[in-house]
């Protein structure tokens, strides 16, 4: 049968060779790479005790962020429930009553706000969609965990901490960003 790109070779089936036959050089070229392993930096980390280096562009963990008075800034727009292709945010929208404007900075508000980190992709743009820079992904990387309910993050969990009340937990929460 003729092939369509003319690329294949046939293979020689050509009898072994005495050295071939007692493969001593093959063992010799599989212990000296595995000696030449043995000397080289192991590339594991010890995490407890040590921390990897991670790129200034790591995507880690949704934070809610906050303004400056403590005042969430989620005005449930849904642009990044929008922008996210693995559909991994869910919200419900509320509006704001009288005497919740030391609460919510606008008058719409995120009542339930869900991430669903077992769909997340890390991609980024949820925080780009955001008008009000209220979602950023921070430097902390996902924990792990036994259940898959554990994996769904709502509103508390993703809020950052108040930077009146906490400013300690605020600034480490913040990072760099």
């Amino acid at each position: 049968m003729q092939s369509l790109t003319n690329r294949a070779k046939q293979v020689e089936r050509k009898p072994m060779t005495l050295w071939e036959k007692m493969y001593l050089l093959s063992i010799t070229k599989g212990m000296s790479i595995t000696f030449g392993h043995i000397f080289k930096k192991k590339p594991t980390i010890n995490y407890p005790e040590k921390e990897r280096p991670f790129s200034p562009v790591f995507r880690g963990l949704h934070v809610l962020n906050r303004d400056e008075e403590g005042r969430e800034r989620c005005t449930a727009c849904g642009l990044c429930a929008l922008a996210c292709p693995a559909e991994a945010i869910t919200m419900e929208a509320a509006e704001r009553l009288p005497g919740e404007e030391n609460l919510y900075k606008e008058e719409k508000y995120a009542a339930r706000y869900e991430i669903n980190m077992l769909r997340c992709i890390f991609c980024g743009f949820c925080e780009d969609a955001c008008p009000k820079d209220a979602i950023y992904l921070s430097e902390t990387f996902a924990p792990s965990n036994y259940s898959r309910e554990k994996f769904i993050y709502g509103k508390n969990e993703l809020l950052i901490p108040d930077p009146k009340t906490d400013p300690e937990a605020y600034a480490k929460a913040k990072g760099n960003k």
